[in-house]
Parts: structure tokens; C-alpha cells; sequence
């Protein structure tokens, strides 16, 4: 004789996949950070497949080392209509190419059309840390 029926899962619904809030992603990441907790346990009580939680976890840890974009105000002066010359301005000379010029902690930085995100990024904080 073989044996009874002991469990029967009914599933309800349209069968499509479940979405997360972000809010429960953390929690169930807190959880699966738990002591005496394995991955495994904290996806099986979830309804979660344990890849599906090291996915989470994963993501979870890439964007807290992710350093927050840099925003820098730009403010554009009009340049005054006198013809007086500062002493301590030397002349400038006029770039071939597209760019930007910043004046930071009194230094000026002339950043070229073609710089690289992170060259740009690398010199402005050596320029906060030496101020």
C-alpha cells in the first residue's frame, strides 16, 4: 500500500513573478545576515531560491560600496563690462578644444573636452584633501 498525501500546495493567482519592495528585500537580507541563519533557510521560508538571495546580497553589497555621483554647483558670473586689468590675473591663454574651467581652494583646473570621469574626479579630491 503506498503511502498518504501529506502535504498539498495549492497555487492561487496568475503565476507571474513576485516583485520585491525594497523595504522586504532588506529585511530578508538583514535575516539571512542572522547568527545561527544559513541562506538556504531564510530563501526556503521566503519562497525564495538560495541563488535568488545571494543575487540580493550581492547587489546589496556592491551598490554600499558604491560611492554616491559627485554633484557640483556651476555658477555662471557675467563677466563686468570694465576695462580694467587685475594685477594678479596673468593672461589666459584661449584652448583650441571644448572644456570647462573650475577654480578650486584658489587653484584653477582647466578640465579639456576629452578628460576622463574618473581623471576629473581624482584631481578634485586631491584638491578638497590638500585644502
Amino acid at each position: 500500500m503506498s503511502e498518504p498525501v501529506r502535504r498539498i500546495e495549492v497555487f492561487t493567482g496568475a503565476g507571474r513573478r513576485r516583485s520585491w519592495s525594497v523595504s522586504e528585500k532588506a529585511v530578508i537580507i538583514a535575516e539571512s545576515y542572522g547568527a545561527g541563519e544559513t541562506v538556504c533557510a531564510v530563501a526556503r521560508r521566503h519562497g525564495l531560491t538560495p541563488q535568488q538571495l545571494f543575487s540580493w546580497r550581492r547587489l546589496a553589497r556592491q551598490s554600499a560600496l558604491a560611492s554616491p555621483p559627485m554633484f557640483v554647483p556651476a555658477v555662471v558670473e557675467p563677466e563686468p563690462l570694465t576695462t580694467t586689468v587685475s594685477p594678479r590675473r596673468t593672461r589666459r591663454r584661449r584652448s583650441r578644444s571644448d572644456g570647462i574651467e573650475l577654480e578650486i581652494a584658489g587653484v584653477e583646473v582647466r578640465v579639456g573636452a576629452d578628460a576622463k570621469p574618473r581623471t576629473i574626479e581624482a584631481v578634485i579630491r586631491a584638491l578638497k584633501a590638500s585644502s
